[in-house]
């Protein structure tokens, strides 16, 4: 009987042992696994997950804005809270409540708000250029064939406010500078606060005439409702868009995604998406 007990205690010393290893390799296992999960995890974090910017941009960026936001929140992880507006209006938002990146419709805005030390200067990037045209209704009824055409009698002319938006503003300038805007003025029905607002005059048939930005063209509301009448390169005034970063980004501890966004939108891929949407980005 003592040699069948010391058999019996053998074989349930050796399965003692089998147990605590097969425990001892899913523990290990388990562990492993777990770390790979964490290694995984950290891997797929993205940079600037949990962080929120504000942009203020110009109204006639909207489109391709709007698909470089989509980019950069899928690539990074950052959620951007995008403002549109007239340059005048984004301006105004600038030196009240602030915002993390400025980009207005042409540089004069960011010049102002450099003056008033609101722009990290060293951050200031020419991204793209805006090249105003004449729109008018498809079929051209008025025969719209250059500016002059615009103060013709009983021709309707929108334009931007010049007080509001950049498109406002560079529309008086061109009239001026070929000697037609007292003319011109005459025949003005409505002076819209941006952009976007001529163009649904002009695509619906409420006006005859308005100088918009070339790119406009592309818009899914433009085709097949308007037409472009080119403005000759010495008669006109071509603007360029800044980008920049505010000192509010500083502030507020967004300054890295905030840089990180000004980098990617005046990026090699960012300049393919301004071409798509029409524009001519700068070199």
């Amino acid at each position: 009987m003592v040699g069948g007990d010391n058999v019996k205690n053998r074989i349930l010393g050796k399965s003692k042992i089998i147990l605590i290893s097969f425990i001892s390799i899913i523990l290990i296992f388990g562990a492993l696994c777990g770390c790979l999960n964490e290694n995984k995890n950290v891997s797929t974090k993205k940079p600037y997950e949990g962080k929120t910017i504000t942009v203020l941009c110009g109204a006639g960026l909207m489109k391709p804005m709007n698909e470089l936001i989509q980019n950069f929140e899928n690539k990074t992880g950052a959620k951007v809270e995008v403002h549109y507006g007239g340059s005048a209006e984004l301006f105004g938002i600038l030196t009240t409540t602030g915002g993390d990146v400025f980009i207005p419709g042409a540089y004069k805005y960011t010049a102002d708000a450099m003056k008033k030390g609101l722009i990290l200067n060293d951050t200031v990037k020419n991204i793209t250029y805006h090249i105003p045209v004449i729109a008018v209704p498809k079929g051209n009824p008025k025969n719209i064939k250059g500016l002059e055409d615009l103060a013709k009698p009983g021709v309707r002319v929108v334009i931007g406010d010049p007080k509001a938006c950049a498109i406002g503003k560079v529309a008086k300038k061109i009239l001026e500078k070929n000697h037609l805007w007292e003319n011109v003025s005459k025949n003005i029905v409505v002076e819209t606060p941006t952009v976007n607002q001529l163009l649904i005059y002009i695509a619906t048939n409420q006006a005859d005439a308005a100088i918009i930005w070339g790119d406009m063209v592309t818009w899914a509301e433009s085709k097949g409702k308007i037409e472009v009448v080119e403005i000759p390169k010495d008669k006109n005034i071509i603007k360029t868009i800044p980008t920049a970063v505010t000192i509010y980004a500083k502030k507020d501890n967004n300054l890295e995604v905030a840089k990180a966004f000004n980098d990617y939108i005046s990026s090699d891929e960012a300049k393919e998406i301004w071409k798509k949407w029409g524009f001519i980005p700068c070199k």
